[in-house]
């Protein structure tokens, strides 16, 4: 090794100095060098003198990003390093010199940092641990060894670039280093980005046995909006979420749903964490900036076991390429992840789409309302059907902005029916079929237009069971790993009463999108349509966690309990004022209990409680009642009125647990036949 006087300069800001301590201490304990400056009062000409003597005479210079750099845009340590970067300046490209680490959960593309931090490899320390890998990575960048490119570089040219000055002394490292440590200095090389990872031994524990995340799964994190303006978050998570899609088109790839991806959005959660809690062994981050019809996408793809960068691109288009950019996007990470590709996943990309950038801004702007309104704020749907409709004044063909007018007029019209307005319901659900069977003619490969013709309009707009089923069938034969085409179809298989199937599709979904809160609920509806209270039991704090002041919880606790034979938990639930119930799901719940416990008059109360609250619409909630009740008389003339009123509620008619009593009784198997329920 060269002379180690003052080998290494740890720069870092004054709130990380336990962290850059740890880091030197390790360094120092290996016979390395390092001037850490940890003097409480930096000022004046000899001291600052002597800050440029150091960085003039280091050899390797270590900057330490963190949440405290990002929070201080102005401080010495920005002094040392720019002081640092004029001194690379000089430097030949072979040579390294800037060594930037992590002590935290930062990510390099929001890291405030000079650019030529970012032309060189990072390397995450959490919290300064410094583990033997990376001082032995130290001793190698010090050594006088020359360098050699490796014998095994990669073919593909066009994935290279020329090699930075870290990736270089990576290549020493491949000689000189034991097998390990070479795989830890090699992970980095041929990269076309900036990764940052991590070294082998916490790369190894965390890549143990207890996490075997299933091959070719991969999660897309929400991109960063680099444009400077806070009102294009919308765009740069509508590409996100487009890109999610996009992937899922592809059958060899585990992708996980959106919602589970964009759950991590603003928190400082390292990408191996994420990983495990979404059971992925990939994750595909980036940035987004877009400048009129211009847009630049940074994409790059990371070992979530180990923290190397896998494969990155920079894209510049034009934004009425967008759905080209995000087929390309797609098929060169299923290439890295070794998917095999069947030559049609352009077309089903791109299926439903627009090249008008206009149209295309309109229904991102769309889709940012309707999911934020939950499909429950009338205001926030009728703004995305605003912006729907604009999207397709722009573009007459666009099919996805179709599909969505149809999903946003369904909800509308499901209101309009629980509020007894039948005509407007009607006529609202007319529109939604009208705009559903447009998306399937302008687009009859895209599964999202078939979903809402099938599950949003047929189903609860009409009760057209048969046509319904048709159209889930042929969703789910276009796009079997998009997770919402799945969650859809397990809750059409279990309206049908297929409940093992059901259960089975329903819980794969909830494995591709597991901090969804909505797929996590259903599946405790459909394990109670199994009778696997026991196991309603078991989701419910994990459900909880998702949403703790859920106020469904509470009512599928205690009708768990309730189909056990335990109504004396139940009524514990249900009784609570503090449990966060609706006031008629409350009165419905006490209904069931009084009831089982022998309180008639009681179980009577509620029920009238429940029918002021509710009025007509609530028939069929009734029916259910009566049913557990044992009168079958009075629970079917509720079913009959809910047929009238044609409530959406009546679609559950086969999978509902309530109605088990009333079954065998001849007039609910004719109502069974007119609905004309698939078997």
């Amino acid at each position: 090794m060269t002379d180690p006087s003052h080998a290494v300069f740890l720069s870092y800001a004054s709130q990380d100095a336990q962290a850059a301590q740890r880091i030197a201490e390790t360094l120092r304990s290996a016979g390395i060098e390092v001037f850490l400056d940890q003097s409480e009062l930096r000022g004046g000409d000899a001291w600052d003198q002597k800050i440029r003597h150091e960085i003039q005479s280091c050899v390797l210079f270590i900057p330490v990003v963190s949440r405290h750099t990002q929070e201080r845009l102005e401080g010495y340590f920005r002094h040392e390093w720019k002081l640092a970067i004029e001194r690379a300046h000089h430097m030949a490209e072979q040579k390294a010199f800037l060594i930037p680490i992590v002590v935290d959960g930062t990510r390099d593309q929001e890291a405030l940092v000079p650019d030529a931090f970012r032309s060189v490899q990072w390397t995450r320390l959490p919290n300064g641990e410094t583990p033997p890998a990376f001082v032995e990575r130290i001793q190698c960048l010090l050594s006088p060894v020359p360098v050699r490119e490796p014998a095994n570089a990669l073919q593909d040219l066009s994935l290279r670039r020329p090699y930075s000055s870290l990736e270089r002394s990576l290549a020493v490292a491949a000689g000189v280093a034991a097998l390990g440590a070479a795989a830890y200095f090699l992970a980095g090389k041929f990269r076309i980005s900036k990764p940052i990872v991590s070294p082998p031994a916490i790369a190894a524990s965390l890549a143990s046995a207890t996490f075997n995340p299933p091959p070719r799964s991969i999660a897309v994190l929400p991109f960063v909006n680099l444009s400077g303006d806070p009102r294009e978050e919308y765009f740069s998570d509508g590409v996100s979420e487009e890109l999610v899609n996009a992937l899922s088109q592809i059958q060899a790839l585990r992708v996980s749903a959106r919602t589970s991806s964009f759950s991590f959005k603003g928190k400082e959660t390292d990408v191996r964490t994420i990983a495990r809690r979404l059971d992925v062994g990939t994750i595909l981050e980036g940035s987004i900036r877009r400048s009129g019809n211009t847009v630049r996408i940074e994409a790059q793809l990371i070992d979530a076991r180990s923290g190397f960068l896998i494969w990155s691109q920079d894209y510049d288009r034009d934004l009425k390429n967008i759905l080209a950019l995000q087929t390309e996007i797609a098929t060169r990470v299923a290439a890295q992840l070794r998917a095999r590709l069947l030559g049609d996943e352009a077309a089903a990309i791109e299926a439903g789409g627009t090249r008008n950038p206009q149209a295309y801004d309109a229904y991102l702007r769309g889709l940012e309302r309707f999911d934020g309104s939950q499909m429950t704020d009338e205001a926030g749907v009728r703004a995305a059907l605003m912006l729907y409709d604009r999207a397709i004044s722009l573009d007459p063909g666009y099919a996805a902005a179709y599909a969505q007018r149809a999903r946003a007029l369904s909800a509308l019209a499901r209101d309009q029916a629980y509020l007894e307005r039948l005509d407007r319901s009607k006529s609202l659900f007319m529109q939604a079929r009208a705009a559903a069977e447009k998306a399937v003619r302008l687009a009859p490969d895209f599964a999202d237009g078939h979903v809402a013709l099938g599950w949003h309009v047929l189903l609860f707009g009409y009760f057209d069971f048969q046509s319904a089923a048709r159209e889930m069938s042929r969703a789910m034969s276009l796009a079997p790993g998009s997770v919402y085409v799945l969650r859809t179809y397990a809750s059409f298989e279990e309206i049908l009463g297929h409940q093992r199937a059901a259960l089975r599709l329903m819980q794969q979904a909830v494995s591709l999108d597991p901090q969804n809160f909505d797929y996590s609920r259903d599946l405790l509806w459909i394990l109670a349509g199994n009778h696997r209270f026991t196991d309603v039991l078991a989701e419910v704090p994990r459900v909880r966690q998702l949403r703790p002041n859920s106020y469904e919880i509470p009512l599928y606790v205690a009708l768990a309990y309730l189909g056990m034979g335990r109504p004396q938990q139940a009524l514990k639930v249900c009784g609570s004022r503090s449990a966060p119930l609706e006031d008629d799901d409350r009165a419905h719940c006490l209904a069931l209990v009084y009831h089982v416990l022998g309180r008639g008059a009681d179980a009577e109360a509620e029920r009238k409680k429940l029918q002021a609250l509710e009025g007509d619409p609530g028939a069929y909630d009734y029916a259910c009642i009566y049913a557990q009740w044992g009168d079958p008389e009075l629970a079917l003339r509720w079913l009959r009125t809910a047929e009238s009123l044609r409530i959406p509620d009546l679609v559950f008619l086969r999978s509902d647990w309530q109605l088990d009593p009333i079954r065998g009784a001849p007039e609910f198997k004719a109502l069974e036949r007119r609905l004309d329920i698939p078997l």
